[in-house]
């Protein structure tokens, strides 16, 4: 059998790490990819390879489009087919009011929430769709539950770029259904990660976790035990959905 391969995007650290390490154990060629953090993405292929499984580290800014093609390029030439895509790079920005952003956090936000993962799923379907001589595949992308919270007061621009990846992963869904390719998201809520610190506030699920219903914040593992059964077999009739991770919230 073709040996599957799958791509994690923003796979050095939090829920991209974890879901990479599930992968993995279910024998799947992981291709970790990163953009600043080498030894981090290394650590976590290194963490794979010792266990007895297969994974690589591939630095690219998923938001620049000469450097997708070529992350796809390096791709193109492994041992096996790329059936898999996780979009999970992302980023988060200085907690702040909608009065005071700029149009310069407002585009760097964008490109790298929404137009990388535009990006990547346009090379992805090139090659998973039978049109192109593919298998078939699955796409996840990590949306947020921000999408339907909004974050005030905080990250309405990073909230407004998940709301587009939910817009994506229906109109994709819709469009590539009958080229057996599957589009799905998940919607974490305040999960414990790395992420937080980038917007200022590293503790920020302690503080708000007693608003969540279920009164703690989620772990990255369980965002990726999601992310993996919409990848596999088990969701074979389930496209165009999105799963919420958030407590209740």
């Amino acid at each position: 059998m073709t040996k599957k391969i799958a791509l994690v995007t923003g796979g050095s650290r939090g829920i991209g790490a974890a879901t990479a390490q599930l992968l993995a154990q279910q024998g799947i060629q992981v291709v970790i990819n990163y953009q600043k953090n080498q030894l981090a993405a290394e650590q976590i292929t290194d963490s794979i390879i010792a266990q007895g499984y297969q994974a690589i580290a591939i630095q690219a800014d998923v938001s620049q489009e000469e450097q997708v093609v070529e992350l796809f390029k390096q791709i193109d030439v492994l041992d096996g087919k790329l059936t898999m895509l996780v979009n999970n790079a992302g980023i988060l920005m200085q907690q702040s009011p909608v009065s005071e952003l700029t149009a310069e956090r407002i585009n760097k936000i964008l490109s790298n929430n929404v137009t990388s993962y535009f990006l990547c799923c346009r090379e992805a379907i090139k090659r998973m769709s039978p049109n192109n001589g593919g298998q078939g595949g699955a796409i996840v992308n990590v949306s947020s539950a921000a999408s339907r919270l909004g974050a005030p007061n905080e990250y309405v621009d990073y909230a407004a770029s998940k709301g587009a990846i939910d817009s994506l992963t229906k109109g994709l869904s819709l469009e590539v259904a009958a080229e057996n390719i599957r589009v799905n998201s998940v919607r974490p809520g305040f999960i414990y990660t790395e992420m937080h610190a980038d917007g200022g506030e590293a503790n920020r699920v302690e503080r708000v976790k007693e608003n969540i219903p279920m009164k703690r914040g989620g772990q990255p593992i369980e965002v990726a035990q999601a992310i993996t059964w919409l990848l596999s077999e088990q969701a074979s009739y389930v496209t165009g959905s999105h799963i919420e991770l958030a407590g209740g919230k």
